[in-house]
């Protein structure tokens, strides 16, 4: 057991934002000493973003970092950024003793222990006391899927690239978003459809579809902020039809993707979503819409049925689970 708290520099890669921070870790209670949010885009490197945030610490003899991409040995090459992050070059430069790389949704499942029930929001209650596997999936700059292995006694979470997947049409309208989007992808993953560039991927796509007008105010604010931003506050305000008619279009798709990795895990246990969106469109994942795709696999809706299903609304899973990881590691 761990006789005394231990401090970590934890990080949580992302395409959009980076986040560092100093944790103390004591268990499963976790105190944050230092933290610091960076645009990922604004740096060449990912060492030029670390030294920043290093600069006159005492630096942790642990780190680790989540990281969106799939981590091979002890190196990884971001997805959406041209970061290639090596954990021996950074222990070596930086004179640690231990330095680990997570995948950013197995760092989320990671960080689950350390989230309280205010951190949680269900969507569905599932059986009681349900015992076994449990996934997670996180729609963001990206598409992370991820999968706890409950192996009799503890979770053993494990990294996955299930977002890189096919996407499989279900209808006569998806048959044509397909074949639209293999029009500029060639493959067309899930990630393409369900993530903040899939939304506005979807809008466009159903513009053109309806043969309706994307209006002049919110082309405006989708050139000038974030486009998903601006599309999903367009239809949670009802401003937009077209757009309030795409996100529910998404929220379906979220529902059948989740689906799918839930039945590909066995998540007995639950299914959880992670992930910028989801926190922010909550009004529509509980408007039933989510929760019917997620049901509709035929026969194994009540497998399905039997699973809980909740948000994750405390964006510092992610964070959290890198940290508890190098302090759980041995060295």
């Amino acid at each position: 057991m761990q006789s005394s708290p231990i401090r970590v520099l934890s990080g949580d890669i992302g395409g959009t934002k980076t986040r560092l921070a100093i944790i103390i870790v004591d268990g499963i209670q976790l105190h944050t000493e230092r933290e610091q949010s960076y645009p990922s885009r604004d740096y060449a490197e990912f060492d030029e973003l670390l030294e920043d945030f290093l600069l006159g610490s005492d630096v942790p003899q642990r780190a680790a970092f989540g990281i969106a991409g799939p981590v091979q040995g002890r190196v990884a090459q971001t997805t959406n950024l041209p970061w290639h992050i090596d954990a021996d070059a950074i222990q070596k430069k930086l004179g640690i003793e231990s330095c680990k790389l997570l995948n950013d949704l197995e760092a989320t499942a990671c960080g689950l222990p350390a989230l309280g029930r205010e951190d949680l929001l269900t969507l569905h209650e599932g059986a009681p006391n349900s015992i076994g596997n449990a996934a997670v999936i996180a729609a963001g700059t990206g598409l992370g899927e991820a999968g706890l292995y409950w192996d009799g006694q503890q979770y053993q979470p494990f990294a996955t690239e299930g977002g890189h997947t096919s996407f499989s049409p279900s209808d006569e309208m998806e048959v044509a978003l397909l074949r639209h989007l293999q029009q500029d992808h060639g493959h067309v993953s899930w990630e393409r459809i369900v993530s903040g560039p899939g939304l506005v991927s979807l809008h466009k796509f159903h513009s053109l579809y309806r043969g309706i007008p994307i209006p002049d105010w919110l082309q405006h604010e989708m050139h000038e902020g974030d486009a998903a931003s601006a599309i999903a506050k367009a239809a949670l305000s009802e401003r937009d039809e077209l757009s309030s008619e795409t996100l529910n279009w998404f929220v379906r798709l979220y529902g059948a993707e989740a689906g799918n990795l839930a039945l590909k895990v066995m998540s007995r246990s639950g299914l959880y979503l992670g992930g910028g969106i989801a926190p922010k469109i909550l009004p529509r994942l509980q408007n039933g819409a989510f929760l019917d795709a997620f049901f509709n696999k035929g026969r194994m809706r009540p497998l399905l049925d039997a699973m809980p299903v909740k948000v994750i609304l405390n964006d510092r899973a992610a964070l959290y689970g890198p940290a508890l990881h190098a302090s759980n590691s041995r060295l």
